[in-house]
């Protein structure tokens, strides 16, 4: 649990993620969750089975954008706490994109009128809070500059999400 809070300080910017090692556990617990908070997400939005196999896309595309990035900047060896780190953080924002969801339900249920812009602001809101969380896990990884990782964070992205996204629609 301490590792995990540990990792969850650096989704509000205060732990330096490059600083912690991952168990074997909590690792592929960490993929676990972001598996299945993925699926449960796009379900809400979608069909559950193609939800599913945009996640698993979503997913392959991740460890190959982080391993391309390692390979490139010769840091093999931070395979494992730079794909940890980005994973708990997702799943922190994924977590929080599902209440997004439940209160998204709750105000159609309840004709909120301005239900539409709440939501698409929220969803605005998690989009950007991710993309700085990344961007801070770069910096922190490479110690590149804040212009660099957040393009490095804006395009592991669109990597991740606009790809699989875009091969659903096909």
């Amino acid at each position: 649990m301490s590792l995990l809070l540990k990792y969850l300080g650096s989704c509000w910017f205060i732990n330096n993620p490059s600083e912690l090692v991952p168990s074997k556990s909590f690792m592929w617990k960490t993929v676990a969750f972001y598996l299945i908070s993925g699926m449960i997400v796009e379900g809400l939005i979608s069909d559950p089975a193609d939800g599913t196999i945009e996640v698993v896309l979503r997913t392959i595309m991740a460890f190959t954008t982080i391993a391309s990035l390692l390979v490139i900047s010769k840091q093999w060896h931070f395979m494992n706490q730079l794909f940890t780190a980005i994973f708990v953080c997702e799943n922190f924002i994924m977590t929080l994109a599902i209440g997004a969801e439940i209160l998204d339900l709750v105000m159609v249920m309840q004709h909120v009128e301005y239900r539409e812009e709440i939501s698409i602001g929220l969803a605005v809101f998690l989009v950007i809070w991710y993309i700085s969380i990344v961007s801070y896990i770069f910096r922190q990884f490479f110690a590149y500059g804040t212009g660099r990782s957040i393009v490095f964070a804006f395009s592991y992205f669109i990597l991740t999400y606009g790809i699989p996204m875009l091969f659903m629609d096909i």
